[in-house]
């Protein structure tokens, strides 16, 4: 039986790693990338554009974002009927459709993929989300070269839509730590307040403090608003622009404009109850939102 045949269009951090444990798994591997020496250097056969596409039984696209469309463009006059394409990078969901529509005249099998997590970490273990038609068939055959692979819906944009929100959580996260230990250092006490935080996080199970956080969002924005207010000017006062803490106020101030207090007069049972009416408020909200900034 003939290996399957992989290939690669960008030889990065993840193409390089998921590409080493593919061939672990037994696949026949070759890339491309812009720099022609990143091949050769993750140990990959190089093959030029048109020969890859054409020789892949599977092509993965692991360039970057804004490059995802130009090179299905460049790779669909190449491919041909039952191949599956599929494309790893982080697009907007609206994205992924177009790359689609690039790819499904050729025949070939369009297939979007989410990685949900830092390659360079837990490599070939990550996590990734498959959707399209032909996303059960790339599941089975990536997992079988060494991939972390489930798929998540046969509709495209269904992955990429859970990538980009989780997103919200993981990439603000992570400025939201640097806007508290940079203000931290400035104050001189970024090893207290890291210490304070890691413990707090580590003795409490975080589904437990986040549904604690969006029960009590109900009943304390308020207070929670003036509070970010005084840490705004707290951040002034020691010279650091207050990115991620001013998007936290207007939150809270939001919250001060959805009526709140009369929905929620004591503590919800359940965080649920608090996301529902705000997505409710705010998609009611949004046109007059939208005419007030556009008069």
């Amino acid at each position: 039986m003939m290996p399957i045949r992989v290939g690669f269009i960008g030889c990065g951090e993840v193409g390089s790693i998921f590409s080493a444990a593919m061939r672990e798994h037994g696949a026949d591997v070759a890339a491309i990338d812009v720099v022609a020496e990143k091949a050769a250097g993750a140990g990959l056969a190089f093959r030029p554009l048109d020969e890859l596409a054409n020789w892949s039984d599977c092509l993965l696209s692991t360039v970057t974002t804004s490059a995802a469309a130009a090179v299905a463009e460049a790779c669909a006059p190449h491919l041909k009927a039952g191949q599956l394409y599929v494309d790893l990078n982080s697009t907007s969901p609206s994205v992924k459709v177009r790359l689609s529509e690039i790819i499904r005249p050729t025949g070939a099998r369009f297939v979007e993929g989410a990685i949900l997590g830092a390659v360079g970490v837990t490599r070939a273990s990550t996590r990734i989300l498959l959707g399209g038609a032909a996303a059960e068939e790339a599941a089975t055959a990536l997992a079988a070269l060494g991939l972390r692979v489930s798929a998540y819906s046969t509709e495209i944009g269904k992955a990429s839509m859970f990538k980009m929100l989780r997103s919200i959580f993981s990439k603000g996260l992570e400025v939201l730590i640097l806007e508290l230990l940079i203000a931290g250092r400035r104050a001189g006490i970024e090893p207290d307040l890291w210490k304070d935080v890691s413990e707090f996080m580590a003795r409490n199970p975080f589904e437990h403090i986040a549904e604690n956080w969006l029960q009590t969002h109900a009943v304390a924005f308020e207070r929670r608003y003036h509070e970010m207010v005084q840490v705004r000017e707290t951040l002034g006062e020691i010279g650091l622009e207050p990115i991620m803490t001013r998007a936290t106020e207007a939150f809270f101030a939001r919250s001060c404009t959805l009526a709140l207090q009369e929905a929620f007069p004591s503590k919800p049972a359940s965080m649920d109850e608090v996301v529902a009416y705000m997505e409710a408020r705010l998609g009611a909200e949004l046109p007059e939102a939208r005419r007030g900034r556009d008069g």
